[in-house]
C-alpha cells in the first residue's frame, strides 16, 4: 500500500507545495500555508481506455431553459439574486459574525416552507437553538425540517427529501473521504463540490452560510467562490441596525444590485426609503461633516462622512476610519498636507462613515478631503451641499461614473449645491437651473469654494 504524504495548501487561494512557506507565491498572503495529510491513488492494473460518456453539442443545437424564480419572501433578497431564487442553484452567503447571516436565512427558510419542503441543516447549532431563534422570529412551519450534523455522508439522504437546504455553514461540515479537520482547505472544497453535485443532478436549491477573514474576504480557497451560483456579503457594524447585502456574483442576474436591511428585534425587513438612513440631523452645525452621494450597485444613497481631529500626545499620529479604507485615509492625509497646505502631520485623525455603511467607490475621495479640511479649520460645511470625486495623487479631482445620478440624487433630497469634478459638468449641465454645481479641476479649488 503507498505511503501517504503531506502537502502545505494556502488557505486563500488554494496554492500547493511540497514544504512549507511563510509567503503564498501565488497570492501574496503571510502565514496561510497548512499541512493537510495526501493519500496516493492506487495504482490500477489492465487500465482500459475509458469510453466517451459526451459529445459537445453545436452552438444552434442547445435547447434554451427559462429558469423559474421562486420569491424569497424579502424584497431585498430578491433584488439582489436578480428577481428570485433559481432552482437547483447554489447561493453563499458571507459575513462578519453576528451581521444576521442565519437570521436572515432562517426567515427565508420559513417563507419557503410555507408550499416548499425546507431542510436546514445547523452544524453549528443545536436544534433547540435553532427553535428559539424561529420562536423570538414568529416563525413556525410543519414543512421546515431541523438537522444537526457536522459530516456530510450522514446529511446526505435528508438532503434528498427536502426542496432547499441551509447549510450553517461550510466551515463547520466535513467529508469523510478526507482525514483534515473541518475548516481546512481541503474539506472546504470537497464539502462544497459535493453539495454542488447534489444541487445540479437533483435540482435542490443549497443556501450555505461562510465565515469571512479578518480581511473582510470569505474564508477558504477561492475556488470555493466560482463554485457558486451567488456569491453574497452581508455587511454592516454588529452594533448598527441598518445593513447591506452586495452581490459579488451572480451566474443569474446582475452584481450591480444591493440590498438595504433593518436588524430588528423581530427579525431582518428589507428598506426601500433609504435616502436618509446614513444623514444625521446635526449636519451644517458642528465642523467635519460632509454629504457625498455614494453609488451602491445600481442605487444611489446619500452618506455623511464625520471627521475629527485632536491634537496628538505622541510623536506618531493616529489615523483611525471606520467605513472607508485606512491606506485610502492615510494617501488623502498626505495630498492635503503636499498639495493643498492644510497641517495635519501633529493631529490624531478619526473618520467614521454613518450608519455602518462601506464606501469601497473612489468618488468619496473629494467628500473626505472637504471633510478634512472642515475639521482643520474648524468651519463647518453648509447643510444643503454635496462633494463627490477621486483624488489623485498630484491634487487633481478626476471624473467618476454615474455623475448625472448622483446630481439627481441630491436635487430630489433638497441639496442646493453640488461640488464635483470638472470632467463630469458636460453631463450634469441639464440640472444647473435648478441645483448650484460647482466644478472643480484640483482640490485646492475645492477648499477655496467650501471656506472661501
Amino acid at each position: 500500500m503507498p505511503k501517504p504524504t503531506t502537502q502545505f495548501v494556502c488557505s486563500q487561494c488554494g496554492y500547493t507545495s511540497a514544504k512549507w512557506l511563510g509567503r503564498c507565491p501565488d497570492c501574496g498572503t503571510f502565514n496561510t500555508m497548512v499541512e493537510e495529510a495526501v493519500a496516493p491513488a492506487m495504482p490500477v492494473k489492465n487500465k482500459t481506455p475509458r469510453a466517451l460518456s459526451s459529445r459537445p453539442i453545436p452552438l444552434s443545437k442547445v435547447e434554451k431553459e427559462n429558469y423559474a424564480r421562486v420569491s424569497s419572501g424579502i424584497s431585498e433578497l430578491d433584488v439582489v439574486l436578480g428577481g428570485g431564487i433559481v432552482k437547483g442553484s447554489l447561493i453563499l452567503v458571507g459575513g462578519d459574525p453576528g451581521v444576521g447571516k442565519s437570521t436572515l436565512l432562517t426567515q427565508v427558510a420559513a417563507h419557503l416552507a410555507k408550499a416548499h419542503r425546507v431542510l436546514y441543516l445547523s452544524a453549528e447549532e443545536s436544534c433547540s437553538q435553532v427553535k428559539l431563534r424561529c420562536e423570538r422570529l414568529g416563525l413556525d412551519s410543519d414543512n421546515l425540517f431541523l438537522l444537526n450534523e457536522t459530516c456530510i455522508e450522514n446529511a446526505e439522504e435528508s438532503f434528498y427529501d427536502a426542496e432547499y437546504v441551509i447549510v450553517d455553514s461550510i466551515q463547520a461540515v466535513y467529508t469523510e473521504s478526507l482525514s483534515s479537520s473541518a475548516g481546512s482547505v481541503g474539506q472546504v472544497r470537497e464539502c462544497a463540490s459535493k453539495l454542488m453535485r447534489i444541487a445540479k443532478s437533483r435540482g435542490i436549491t443549497f443556501f450555505i452560510i461562510g465565515h469571512v477573514t479578518k480581511e473582510g474576504t470569505l474564508a477558504g480557497p477561492k475556488v470555493l467562490e466560482h463554485i457558486m451560483d451567488a456569491v453574497l456579503y452581508f455587511e454592516g457594524e454588529r452594533t448598527e441596525n441598518f445593513k447591506i447585502l452586495r452581490a459579488v456574483k451572480n451566474r443569474f442576474g446582475s452584481v450591480q444590485e444591493v440590498g438595504v436591511f433593518e436588524m430588528t428585534g423581530e427579525g431582518i425587513f428589507g428598506i426601500t426609503d433609504y435616502s436618509s438612513l446614513f444623514l444625521s440631523d446635526s449636519r451644517g452645525i458642528a465642523a467635519g461633516a460632509v454629504v457625498t452621494p455614494s453609488e451602491t450597485g445600481n442605487r444611489c444613497m446619500m452618506v455623511e462622512i464625520q471627521t475629527l481631529m485632536a491634537k496628538t500626545q505622541y510623536g506618531l499620529p493616529r489615523r483611525m476610519s471606520l467605513g472607508v479604507d485606512l491606506n485610502r485615509l492615510i494617501v488623502l492625509i498626505a495630498v492635503l498636507e503636499k498639495r493643498c497646505g492644510v497641517p495635519l502631520g501633529m493631529q490624531d485623525v478619526y473618520l467614521n462613515a454613518m450608519g455602518g455603511i462601506r464606501l469601497n467607490e473612489p468618488s468619496a475621495e473629494l467628500a473626505i478631503c472637504a471633510a478634512l479640511a472642515s475639521a482643520e479649520r474648524m468651519i463647518p460645511v453648509e447643510k444643503y451641499t454635496a462633494v463627490f470625486g477621486e483624488v489623485g495623487l498630484t491634487g487633481e479631482v478626476r471624473g467618476v461614473n454615474f455623475a448625472d445620478k448622483r446630481v439627481n440624487e441630491c436635487l430630489k433630497m433638497g441639496f442646493k449645491r453640488v461640488i464635483l469634478p470638472a470632467k463630469n459638468m458636460k453631463a450634469c449641465e441639464k440640472f444647473k437651473d435648478r441645483i448650484e454645481l460647482v466644478p472643480v479641476t484640483y482640490v485646492s479649488q475645492m477648499i477655496k469654494a467650501l471656506f472661501s
